[in-house]
C-alpha cells in the first residue's frame, strides 16, 4: 500500500473515531436527563427509580410502570395535571358544588345582627379561651318533625335572656337538618323558612354577646360511617354546610361551627368505643370535608372557629388516635364526657351517691384531652356534659349532683376546658332527666347545680 492510500484510511479512521464518541456522549447526556427527569415527576411518590431500571427505560425507550401500592398512592390522581395536586383538585370540586348549590337554593348571606359582625383574628386557643360556660338547647331544633315534637315549647327570646343573666356566655344549638331538606336537581335543599328559624333563635343569643355554637345533631340515621351505607350522604353534608356557610358567612367570631354531633354507626361494632377503624376514616373524611366546604364559602367562614370531634365524641384512646386536626389555626376539638357513667346516667348497677372516691375517672377523662390534644396546643371544647337527677322531685339525688360537679369543674378549670351542659328539659317523670331550666315557666329547677358549675369554672 503506498504512503497516500495510507493516509486516506488514518483519517476515515479518526473520523470514525470521533462519530462514536460524539454518540455515546448523546446517549450519556440521554441518560442524565432522562434520569433527572423521572426523580422530579415522581417526587410527590416519592418514588425514585434504581439504575437497572433507569437502564431498562433508556434502552427500551418505554415509562416505567409504577408498582402496585404507587398506583393507588392518593397524591396525585391519574387524571389530574403534573403539576396540580389531589387537594387541588378536591377543592375544585367542592368549589364547584358550592355554586351549584348557590344557583339552585339561592342561598343569600344573612345580615349579622348590628355590632355583631367583627373576627378579631383570634386563633382556635384564644377563642376558645373566651368561652367559659355554656348551655345546651336540647329537643327542640334537634326534635324530629318538628320544633316542638318532643314536648318543648317553641325557643324564645325570653329563654335565651333568662340563659344569658344566669350567667352562661356560651350556647350550643343543636339542629337536625337532614329532615328539612328535599332534592332538586341532585342538590339537597335545606327549607327556607327553617333555615330563618333557626337564624332566629341564633340571633336571640348573639344579641346577648353569646358565644353560639351551630351544629348537625341526630344525623346518624342516614349519616352512617361505613362504606356499604355512605351512598350519597357525603354530598347531602356537604350541601348541608354549605348552605348553613352561606347563610351565616357575615357573622363575627361569636359564631362557631360544629361539624358532627356524635358521629357513629348506630348499633354497629363498638359504636361508643371508638368504632372501626373504617369507621374512624369516614368521619375524618366528613370532617376535613366540613372544614373546606365553610373555608371555601368565603367571608368571615375562611377565619370562622371549627369544631371537629372523635367517633361518637368520645375520649378513649381507640377514638382520639385517629382524630386528624389539620394544619388550620382556626380548628379546635368537641368531647362529650357524661363521666363516670355510672353516676351520670340511670341504668342497672348504677350509684345515685357521690363521695369523691371515683373521681379518678374525671381525671383520667381530663388526662386523654391533655394528652392528644392540649399539650400539642390544640384547644377541647366540652360541648355536651352533666348528671341526670336519680329520684323523685321531693326525694333525689340533686345535692349529690352538687359534689360532683365541684369535682368536675375543677378539672374543667385546670386543663382551661369551656364546658357546656346538657338539659333537655326533662327534670322528672321518664326518660333521661338532664332538665335544668323549665322552659315555659322560665324558672330554674335545679339551680343549686347550675350555680356550682357557673361559680366553679376559675380557669
Amino acid at each position: 500500500m503506498n504512503k497516500k492510500g495510507s493516509a486516506s484510511i488514518i483519517i476515515l479512521t479518526i473520523i470514525v473515531v470521533l462519530l462514536i464518541l460524539a454518540i455515546g456522549g448523546m446517549v450519556c447526556i440521554n441518560v442524565y436527563k432522562t434520569d433527572r427527569h423521572i426523580e422530579t415527576t415522581e417526587a410527590d411518590n416519592t418514588a425514585t427509580p434504581s439504575s437497572n431500571e433507569t437502564a431498562a427505560q433508556t434502552m427500551d425507550e418505554k415509562p416505567i410502570e409504577p408498582a402496585d401500592d404507587e398506583k393507588s398512592d392518593p397524591g396525585v390522581r391519574d387524571d389530574t395535571p403534573a403539576n396540580e395536586t389531589a387537594s387541588d383538585t378536591e377543592n375544585k370540586d367542592i368549589q364547584q358544588r358550592i355554586e351549584t348549590v348557590r344557583s339552585i337554593t339561592e342561598v343569600y348571606s344573612r345580615t349579622a345582627p348590628e355590632g355583631h359582625e367583627d373576627m378579631r383574628g383570634l386563633n382556635a386557643t384564644e377563642l376558645v379561651s373566651e368561652l367559659r360556660c355554656g348551655w345546651n338547647l336540647g329537643n327542640s331544633l334537634d326534635s324530629a318533625g318538628s320544633e316542638t315534637n318532643w314536648g318543648n315549647p317553641a325557643t324564645t327570646r325570653e329563654m335565651i335572656d333568662a340563659i344569658a343573666a344566669k350567667g352562661f356566655n356560651t350556647i350550643r344549638i343543636p339542629v337536625s337538618w337532614g329532615q328539612y331538606t328535599q332534592v332538586q336537581s341532585d342538590t339537597y335543599v335545606i327549607n327556607p323558612e327553617f333555615l330563618q328559624r333557626v337564624g332566629d333563635v341564633v340571633d336571640y343569643a348573639v344579641e346577648n354577646d353569646m358565644y353560639v355554637i351551630l351544629n348537625t345533631h341526630h344525623e346518624t340515621g342516614w349519616l352512617i360511617p361505613t362504606d356499604k351505607m355512605m351512598g350519597d350522604s357525603a354530598d347531602k353534608f356537604q350541601d348541608i354546610w354549605t348552605q348553613i356557610a352561606l347563610y351565616f358567612k357575615d357573622y363575627g367570631d361569636h359564631l362557631i361551627f360544629e361539624g358532627l354531633n356524635e358521629p357513629r354507626d348506630e348499633g354497629g361494632e363498638k359504636e361508643w368505643e371508638g368504632g372501626t377503624a373504617e369507621n374512624r376514616r369516614i368521619i375524618s373524611e366528613l370532617e376535613d370535608s366540613f372544614i373546606e366546604t365553610v373555608r371555601a364559602t368565603g367571608g368571615n367562614n375562611e377565619k370562622r372557629l371549627l369544631l371537629i370531634t372523635s367517633e361518637a365524641a368520645c375520649f378513649m384512646d381507640s377514638a382520639l388516635k385517629d382524630v386528624h386536626v389539620p394544619d388550620d389555626p382556626y380548628v379546635g376539638v368537641s368531647i362529650h364526657a357524661y363521666t363516670p357513667y355510672d353516676f351520670t346516667f340511670s341504668h342497672e348497677g348504677d350509684y345515685d351517691d357521690w363521695d369523691g372516691s371515683h373521681k379518678s375517672d374525671i381525671v383520667w377523662t381530663f388526662n386523654q384531652l391533655n394528652k392528644y390534644f392540649l399539650s400539642k396546643g390544640i384547644p377541647v371544647v366540652m360541648t355536651e356534659f352533666g348528671a341526670e337527677r336519680k329520684g323523685g322531685s321531693d326525694d333525689n339525688n340533686d345535692e349529690e349532683v352538687v359534689k360532683w360537679m365541684r369535682d368536675y369543674m375543677s378539672l374543667a378549670s385546670k386543663y382551661k376546658v369551656p364546658v357546656v351542659i346538657w338539659d333537655n328539659n326533662l327534670v322528672n317523670g321518664n326518660g333521661e332527666r338532664f332538665g335544668l331550666f323549665n322552659r315555659k315557666t322560665l324558672k330554674w329547677e335545679r339551680e343549686k347545680i347550675v350555680d356550682t358549675m357557673i361559680e366553679g369554672y376559675q380557669p
